[in-house]
């Protein structure tokens, strides 16, 4: 089997190496920039824009992948997943009008209203910055500013967190009145993925990423710092009928997609704020997350080979699927000055780790072999284990022994920070 993987990030390397599970899967790859992990398991790689449809159809078809999987958001914007699909290459992502879930916030939101589901918050959709801004002049409690489009993570200002009223208004302006305005939702996060293939949703593990940028969650948000899962799948703030409600959003919102015209395939990312009254959705995205893909694929028990054909045939069952009953950590390694003003070029040196699981990211290997930061996210370890302890321990060693001008922070994982999120769901309830 021929299956082409598109994007360049830690992501895209985890799916790849979920895929190289399988001795028969051949991998081919589309990035931007060479991914010194993705490079060693792909048989070719083509380097290009993952937005510039027509070369990567081009490249499809020349090396004759039978299927395509999308890793980031901007080419599913673009179109690609239509595009290869009308060449006879079927995807695993949704088509441009699906993947609006993720790439309109707007369209996102007014969907969930139209079709009265669960989990939505108040919300207001704008096009004008004067409007926009009276709105929150007039609001009686903090909201969250959320650009339209897409902003690779890092868009939304929230009130009472980041900025103050005069903040928000601000950025509302810089941003044209092209908002969407919504109500802070105080809680716990946590991340729901699933795989869909049109009309039948399995959900993966519970995982909780970490965006602020230093430890002890302080700081600019970012693409994501790292993240963890727990044996048994779920997330101890996360009590039963909550997940039961995430995932019957989740499933509602694919039927919702079905009966409207635009059914999703692919993976359906859905990040939840867990409040005093259950679930509410923060957003949908149309991909895994970057973090959160690393660790539910180290997970992976089942040959997601398999599980890409049964999402284009529509075949997709619970038991098809399973992961590991282990816990696993993530810590990314990112140069010195992210987010703000990090700093690229600089050498690193990595250990030799058996006991974590590294996925390279935004990292280049230069003329003379070494690895160079660039200005993003460099690569990330995963620990497993059957405790969080042991599975935090496993990654805190790798990521420790990392030579170069980068840092990580050492906290996620750990029980301290777990035993926070818990007290913190604690008080709300």
């Amino acid at each position: 089997m021929r299956i082409l993987v598109v994007g360049g990030g830690g992501r895209e390397h985890a799916i790849a190496a979920a895929l190289g599970r399988n001795t028969k899967t051949e991998i081919f790859s589309v990035m931007a920039k060479r991914n010194p992990g993705i490079d060693l398991l792909a048989r070719k790689v083509h380097l290009c824009r993952e937005t510039d449809v027509k070369n990567v159809i081009s490249f499809a078809q020349e090396a004759g992948v039978e299927y395509a999987f999308i890793g980031p958001e901007a080419p599913l914007e673009a179109g690609i997943v239509d595009a290869l699909g009308s060449a006879g290459i079927p995807c695993i992502g949704p088509t441009k009008a699906a993947a609006r879930l993720e790439t309109d916030k707007a369209f996102c939101r007014e969907m969930m209203d139209r079709n009265h589901l669960d989990g939505c918050p108040m919300y207001r959709v704008f096009h004008s910055a004067v409007d926009a801004v009276d709105f929150i002049e007039g609001y009686d409690g903090d909201l969250v500013v959320k650009p339209i489009g897409l902003t690779g993570g890092k868009g939304v200002r929230i009130m009472g967190e980041q900025v103050d009223r005069a903040g928000a208004i601000a950025y509302t302006r810089s941003l044209n009145g092209d908002v969407v305005l919504e109500e802070r939702l105080l809680g716990e996060e946590f991340t729901l993925q699933a795989f869909v293939d049109g009309n039948h949703l399995v959900p993966m593990p519970l995982v909780q990423d970490h965006k602020r940028a230093f430890e002890g969650d302080t700081g600019p948000n970012t693409g994501g710092m790292g993240s963890y899962s727990m044996p048994d799948h779920m997330l101890p703030f996360v009590q039963e009928s909550d997940y039961r409600r995430a995932l019957a959003i989740m499933q509602s919102v694919v039927v919702a997609m079905e009966r409207t015209g635009s059914p999703y395939k692919g993976i359906l990312y859905g990040q939840f704020m867990n409040t005093a009254h259950g679930p509410k959705v923060i957003e949908f995205n149309a991909r895994f997350g970057d973090p959160e893909a690393m660790n539910v694929l180290s997970l992976l028990s089942s040959d997601l080979s398999e599980i890409v054909c049964r999402i284009v045939e529509g075949a997709l069952a619970l038991s098809h699927i399973s992961f590991d009953p282990l816990a696993t950590v993530c810590k990314y390694i990112v140069p010195e000055g992210y987010p703000d003003t990090p700093h690229a070029g600089n050498p690193i040196t990595l250990p030799a780790d058996p006991r974590a699981l590294l996925y390279y990211a935004n990292i280049e290997r230069n003329p003379s072999g070494s690895l160079v930061t660039q200005t993003s996210r460099t690569l990330a370890y995963v620990g497993t284990g059957e405790t969080l302890e042991e599975a935090e321990r496993n990654a805190e060693q790798a990521a420790s022994r990392v030579g170069g001008s980068v840092r990580y922070r050492r906290d996620i994982g750990t029980r301290a920070l777990l035993d926070r999120r818990i007290a913190h769901m604690k008080e709300l309830r």
